[in-house]
């Protein structure tokens, strides 16, 4: 993996369908992880979520502690830990740990939840209360991965003290510190078009990753805003950093990819059904068990297929991921999404492909285009 080249990881929400028994949807996502190492990806991302059987992979980190042994090379990421529904000393020290067992694997992403069932669950706060609670939490993860007690934290949301039970030259008051040093890498989804979540991602050194269900024009707005404010504080972007995060199939024939994404039900439809109605959940209460294609038009999962999913041959998938390029310029990090595997075992002779076959004539394209454009807008 040399320093400016792009690599492919994945991103595990994972979606499932919901009838789907949860122990065989366990197997195929830690199946789909060793299928990832074997095919060299870089980086594996897995999802937080606790009220949904669709999602349901509560801890990302118990998840990924289990494939520690069973991988040679690949990083576990945490995709996200929702940091408003947890407490951050319980986070700080397992997030340690974990990096301590697997030699320095760990990248902790960190959000502030966005299934709105699990956001009704913690107490229904509201997206900018959440965000600045995620933003404490994770000042005093870094406090606590970085200093020993006497410890004292009195913040708008936590509050938390070790100051008279120390006893430092026997260990206590000292905290559970990772691996890397000063911390793992950490890093933070963008959903919106760009704006003040950009801007904190630049401003605190995190990795900005581009959620795979937003249009093109919004991962654009994205990378714009990071910039910008990277450039603000006196630093030049490095794309090298960036994470694009899209939904990849390739299929047999265009012909056959056609029939797949006009299929209501069909393994893209579904994804990107449950997708918009999780985040809209409130607005089609009356419409849950109307058919699917009068659900998707509502959600507007046609647009979906057409400005998130990349669908098609081999042949097509590659021009529409230079495409993608040549609209977005280099970035470090190709992120493909899992998908629900079915008896056909399409979703993994798709990452096969995609790793084996498409990837190094990409990289040749992104090389072609010369190292200037790694850096900047």
């Amino acid at each position: 993996m040399s320093e400016r080249e792009m690599n492919l990881g994945l991103f595990l929400q994972p979606v499932h369908r919901s009838e789907k028994p949860w122990a065989i949807a366990l197997r195929e996502d830690r199946e789909t992880v060793l299928l990832a190492d074997r095919l060299g990806l870089c980086e594996v991302w897995i999802g937080e979520h606790f009220s949904t059987r669709a999602e349901q992979i509560p801890s990302p980190l118990m998840f990924l502690a289990t494939l520690i042994q069973e991988t040679s090379s690949i990083r576990f990421g945490t995709g996200v830990i929702n940091l408003p529904f947890h407490d951050p000393v319980i986070v700080a020290a397992e997030v340690a740990q974990f990096d301590q067992l697997s030699g320095g694997r760990v990248m902790f992403g960190i959000g502030p939840g966005g299934l709105m069932s699990d956001v009704e669950l913690f107490g229904n706060k509201e997206m900018p209360e959440r965000y600045r609670i995620a933003l404490e939490s994770l000042d005093l993860i870094l406090k606590l991965w970085q200093e020993d007690a006497p410890l004292h934290w009195d913040g708008e949301y936590f509050g938390r003290a070790l100051e008279r039970r120390v006893w430092l030259n026997h260990g206590v008051g000292q905290f559970a510190r990772p691996l890397q040093q000063p911390h793992p890498p950490i890093a933070m989804a963008m959903v919106g078009p760009g704006g003040r979540t950009a801007e904190t991602i630049a401003e605190r050194d995190m990795i900005p990753i581009s959620a795979n269900f937003v249009p093109i024009e919004n991962v654009v707005a994205q990378w714009r805003d990071y910039a910008l404010a990277k450039e603000h504080s006196g630093k030049v972007a490095d794309r090298h950093v960036w994470r694009v995060c899209r939904n990849i199939l390739i299929t047999q024939t265009d012909e056959e990819a056609a029939e797949l994404l006009s299929d209501p039900d069909g393994v893209i439809a579904h994804y990107f059904r449950y997708i918009r109605g999780v985040r809209r959940i409130e607005e089609f209460q009356s419409l849950q068990h109307e058919a699917l294609p009068v659900i998707n038009e509502f959600l507007e999962v046609p647009d979906a297929l057409r400005d998130c999913a990349i669908v098609g041959s081999a042949d097509t998938v590659l021009a529409r991921l230079v495409d993608l390029v040549d609209q977005l310029g280099p970035f470090g990090t190709l992120v493909m999404v899992g998908h629900d595997w079915d008896d056909s075992g399409l979703s993994q002779s798709s990452m096969q492909c995609l790793a084996e076959n498409i990837m190094p004539q990409l990289k040749k394209y992104v090389d072609s285009l010369g190292p200037a454009r790694w850096f900047g807008l």
